[in-house]
């Protein structure tokens, strides 16, 4: 009961300090006063989230509850109404929990009268397997590339091969010369399971790169063997996007993949360049694979947060705004330095304070026209999995017609930009221009689209369903001359990204945090008064693939 009370009296606390925002343009001084209160009110927040107490947040434990019920009694607290399940804030997602186990997890290959064996953790781990107990596969191996077939780019990695019956071996990502928008797309890791197991692949080993490896290397990611992966269930209780097709899979370090390469028509070096070059071809690999492991399952319920500011217009108060930050992160895990709780302080305690600041702001102000629904997932670290519930099961009267999401904003210097993830997608870019002009806010474009962050949040889980989105990241203009905040950001993911150092002792610029919850808070009031509700524009990738869905 102690433990229960704590987010309660960590909200009050905050809640004191709410001040109305103003109406009119503030002068410099009471504009300063603003951003310091909601700077306060962001860290408050970020210091219970990423406290120890929850554990690191992974969806489906006890910490997580915690934090859930703090999101839940902070929206109370600022003035939301609740839109979760049975008139509360709380809408359960019903997830199957997967851990993989040591033993009886092997991969060899013969070839040539030999036995190569790839050692658990060194070399490879074993995918989930969220559709049986225990699994064992023994095939021939066929390279198809990064797995990739775009017809429209006259692309396709499949070329020249059969997969049918084979475990194939397959990169990340999409090649490089594609357009932006095509490259997140096929970069999805659903798009190259869908494409496998279409083609008849019974199992799959996605094999790493020396270019990705440099950044997160294969050790530092194989220590958290043990951390589970999720699935969310359907209506009948099985497993989504689970593909029993492909009875095994895993994955393999760049130099496991060395050996796996040799004695085939090209090594690994070469394919390794080729990659690169954007000129892969597939073939068969040498030798026959086996692929075995298990994997201990449990049905867990974890919850999304959701809290209401009801629509002023009585017409346009069924379409709804969606905001939305991922409140998890992923839990205990391998100890670094002594410590093993990964707190995701960045990751993304930070966003979902910059959420619960933006509704503060919109709250203090008159209701925008359409209704703002306010959302803190669960399972993002799993696989998106509480915004593909949400984004599927509302809960709600009407429409969703817009989603915001804030997802780790490394605000490490006083940044004078923030970075629109997908806003050219739709008519999303004029409101975030227009937002940002008003509050003098520069917008910068992705420095980094190689990592193809827009299939990679809780925004894409929307986008699937054909509703325009846009993901706010943090800025990389530094207010400094002598700071560069893109190096900033680039050390932050090769040394804290989930790790346990993305912790709250990190140097988190709270006011550049605050003047983000202002732009997200004035996108939303655009959006919410705005006659037309947005669309996506004439031609667009993402509104041809998925609008109507």
């Amino acid at each position: 009961m102690k433990l229960l009370l704590v987010p309660i009296m960590l909200t009050l606390l905050v809640a004191c300090g709410r001040e109305p925002a103003p109406d009119a343009p503030a002068a410099p001084a009471a504009a300063a006063n603003r951003e310091g209160d909601a700077a306060r009110r962001i860290e408050a927040d970020v210091a219970f989230l990423a406290d120890d107490l929850l554990e690191g947040r992974a969806a489906g434990t006890r910490g997580y509850d915690l934090a859930a019920l703090y999101v839940a009694n902070r929206y109370r607290a600022i003035g939301l109404e609740p839109a979760g399940d049975d008139g509360s804030y709380l809408q359960a997602v019903s997830l199957l929990e997967g851990r993989r186990e040591r033993a009886g997890a092997a991969f060899s290959v013969r070839r040539d009268g030999q036995l190569i064996d790839f050692a658990f953790q060194d070399d490879f781990l074993p995918g989930v397997n969220y559709n049986a107990a225990t699994h064992a596969v023994t095939a021939p191996l066929v390279f198809v590339g990064q797995a990739v077939h775009a017809p429209e780019l006259d692309h396709d990695d499949f070329d020249g091969v059969d997969v049918r019956g084979k475990i194939a071996v397959y990169f990340s990502g999409a090649p490089s010369d594609f357009p932006n928008t095509q490259r997140a797309f096929h970069a999805s890791g659903r798009q190259k399971m869908m494409a496998l197991a279409g083609r008849g692949a019974i199992g799959a080993v996605q094999i790493g790169n020396p270019v990705d490896e440099a950044k997160y290397p294969w050790a530092r990611g194989s220590r958290n063997w043990a951390m589970p992966g999720m699935r969310l269930l359907d209506a009948d209780g099985k497993p989504v996007d689970a593909w029993p097709e492909l009875r095994a899979t895993a994955s393999l370090g760049v130099h496991a993949a060395r050996r796996l390469f040799e004695g085939a028509e090209m090594d690994a070096d070469e394919v390794f360049a080729r990659r690169e070059a954007g000129t892969l071809e597939a073939f068969e690999l040498p030798g026959q694979a086996t692929l075995s492991g298990s994997t201990t399952l449990a049905r867990v319920t974890s919850h999304n947060v959701v809290g209401r500011l009801a629509g002023s217009d009585a017409a346009l108060a069924s379409e709804h705004i969606v905001y939305t930050a991922h409140l998890d992160h992923v839990g205990i895990g391998a100890e670094v330095d002594g410590d093993g709780i990964y707190n995701g302080a960045f990751d993304n305690a930070l966003g979902t304070a910059v959420m619960l600041e933006a509704a503060t702001e919109l709250v203090a102000a008159p209701a925008p026209k359409r209704t703002l629904l306010f959302v803190a997932l669960t399972a993002e670290e799993r696989g998106l999995l509480g915004a593909e519930h949400f984004a599927s099961n509302p809960g709600v009267d009407g429409t969703l017609v817009a989603n915001i999401n804030m997802d780790m904003p490394v605000f490490l210097a006083d940044v004078t930009d923030v970075v629109p993830i997908g806003i050219e997608h739709s008519s999303l870019e004029q409101d975030v221009e227009a937002a940002a002009e008003a509050l003098g806010i520069g917008l910068t474009a992705d420095p980094k689209p190689e990592e193809v962050v827009f299939v990679r949040s809780d925004q894409y889980a929307f986008v699937r369903k054909g509703i325009p989105a846009v993901y706010l990241d943090a800025g990389i203009k530094a207010r400094s001359p002598d700071v560069d905040a893109l190096a900033l950001y680039e050390d932050f993911l090769t040394g804290h990204y989930h790790q346990p150092s993305d912790e709250t002792s990190l140097a988190i610029h709270y006011p550049s945090a605050a003047r983000l919850a202002m732009l997200n808070a004035a996108i939303g009031r655009r959006v919410g008064d705005a006659e037309q509700k947005p669309h996506w524009k004439e031609g667009d990738f993402f509104g041809r693939t998925f609008a109507g869905k």
